[in-house]
């Protein structure tokens, strides 16, 4: 059986007096989920904004995606598949 899809990721990114905020949206046709991040610049370091883009969008990022593991592992357990974090050998989908 083939499959393929294409969801599609946008990231905002928005910077104020040393705060960093991001907001990562994931829209795969059927279902849209936003995750989210922040960085603060300490004052007494210096001003490099792409620093405070990269921890703000790598949190958001990683919000979103423990967000569809989340997700995944409700719907492997509705399907009744094992999980692989039972005891004994793991079969079905390792999580």
């Amino acid at each position: 059986m083939s499959h393929t899809l294409e969801w599609k990721t946008r990231l905002h990114l928005f910077e104020e007096d040393g705060t960093t905020k991001a907001r990562a949206t994931l829209d795969t046709g059927t279902t849209s989920l936003t995750g989210h991040g922040v960085a603060h610049r300490n004052p007494a370091d210096p001003d490099v904004p792409e620093i405070g883009d990269e921890l703000a969008a790598g949190r958001a990022l990683r919000d979103l995606g423990q967000q569809l593991l989340d997700i995944a592992e409700r719907d492997v357990e509705g399907v009744g598949a094992r999980t692989g974090t039972e005891t004994g050998p793991a079969l079905g989908w390792s999580l």
